[in-house]
């Protein structure tokens, strides 16, 4: 089968040759990437304009050796120097076309425009949830060909030479098949015998009858028969979905500053970009809490302007709420990502400890705490919060902690948090 891909190429470019750059640029394009977005941002519109070292581009050619070999060179004439004469070396630094440049670069850049899409794509790459599990198995995501023992016909693709030369063995011993061994080792006997001059005849004729009585046994036994075949057989069985749902919990309280506020919509979407993008069953719960707490839908989330006290534990009882109500744990992946100023109600902090450590983190694949902070100060102090969830961070429960206190922080902590190679959690020093 042939299979021709007759689609434009974009605005008269080579598609596969733009394929074939990016793939060989891959990992310098993707640490561009990364600057880029912590610098820039991914949900502003338009492409993204990404610069590389042009050094990286270069492609492995052949040249002469430095040594070995003859050489013939022709000169043009001048009217400095004759033959004999010795020229002197060029001062350090001249004669190089890598010359250190004024702003202290001495490579030059390669730019490129990514689209929208490829940019998204080239961010979101090595991301993923962790500990995702394949729970629900009413509802699947298709079927996936599995191995099924062997058949007598299929696809020759689909051959089991194994379990073929096994058969044809079992059958050739069973029939008592001559090896090709025994045959050679037959006339190179009789073949003695002969140019000796010393066996009788009829010892000559009776091995002369044995030979050909076993070449007529391996001829009518064939090393493979038809009857020994075996196809590998596949049957498609349901792939269950995997289901997921993620909470966001987000502090709008009168303490939360216009900037941290700022952070904390930042972080949320990019986390509703990531999972939007990447998972087809995901859903998302949005929380906002004050000293009251509330499931809002997403505009109410990143736009509404209320504001009030701080009582943390009421964004853990909704979410507990929530999933007693609509998402039972041994159907559901649960993931949760809370964002805070690790401001609440000193006597707060021990209930929502216990809501968090009794009744949320054992039903959690994974639970993520942004503490972001003011950023005209630097910020090095550790909230009671923090201190709270950090004692249960050390205890071994799924909980992940960081802090941010500049836009700039959001993209490196995100990728921290939801990396795919994260091999341990660890909370954020105090």
């Amino acid at each position: 089968m042939n299979i021709v891909d007759r689609r434009l190429n974009p605005r008269g470019k080579s598609l596969a040759n733009r394929q074939r750059f990016l793939r060989r640029a891959r990992k310098q394009i993707l640490e561009a990437v990364r600057e880029a977005s912590a610098r820039d941002g991914i949900t502003g519109g338009g492409n993204s304009r990404i610069r590389i070292k042009a050094d990286s581009l270069r492609e492995p050619r052949l040249a002469p050796a430095a040594e070995g070999g003859e050489r013939f060179h022709v000169v043009p004439g001048n009217k400095d120097y004759v033959e004999g004469d010795r020229i002197p070396r060029p001062p350090s630094g001249e004669g190089r076309g890598r010359g250190g440049s004024g702003d202290g670069e001495s490579e030059d850049a390669f730019q490129f425009v990514l689209s929208r899409e490829e940019f998204i794509d080239l961010f979101l790459e090595d991301l993923e949830l962790p500990d995702m599990l394949r729970k629900e198995l009413r509802e699947t995501e298709g079927t996936t060909p599995r191995r099924a023992g062997y058949q007598t016909s299929g696809a020759a693709a689909n051959l089991n030479l194994v379990r073929t030369m096994r058969n044809s063995l079992s059958r050739r011993i069973a029939l008592k098949r001559p090896r090709p061994e025994e045959i050679a080792a037959r006339e190179a006997e009789l073949a003695a015998l002969e140019r000796s001059g010393e066996a009788e005849q009829e010892v000559i004729a009776r091995l002369t009858l044995e030979l050909e009585q076993q070449r007529r046994r391996s001829r009518r036994v064939a090393f493979i028969d038809p009857i020994d075949v075996r196809y590998n057989r596949f049957e498609n069985v349901p792939r269950p979905a995997s289901r997921a749902v993620m909470f966001c919990l987000m502090d709008v309280s009168g303490s939360m500053t216009a900037h941290m506020k700022d952070l904390a919509k930042r972080f949320y979407k990019l986390l509703y970009l990531f999972l939007s993008r990447r998972y087809e069953r995901v859903e998302i719960v949005f929380i906002r809490h004050t000293h009251l707490a509330r499931e809002v839908d997403e505009e109410t989330f990143f736009s509404s302007t209320e504001s009030g006290g701080t009582v943390v534990s009421t964004a853990l009882e909704e979410m507990q709420r929530v999933l007693v109500a609509r998402y039972p744990r041994e159907q559901w992946n649960i993931y949760a990502a809370q964002a805070s100023d690790g401001d609440n109600m000193p006597a707060d902090n021990a209930h929502a400890v216990a809501v968090l450590q009794n009744a949320i983190l054992p039903a959690c694949q994974y639970f993520a705490y942004l503490e972001v902070g003011p950023e005209d100060e630097r910020y090095g102090g550790s909230t009671e919060l923090w201190r709270a969830y950090q004692r249960i961070a050390k205890a071994g429960l799924p909980i992940a902690m960081r802090k941010v206190n500049h836009r700039s922080q959001i993209y490196p902590v995100f990728r921290q948090l939801f990396s795919r190679d994260r091999a341990v959690r660890t909370e954020a020093p105090a």
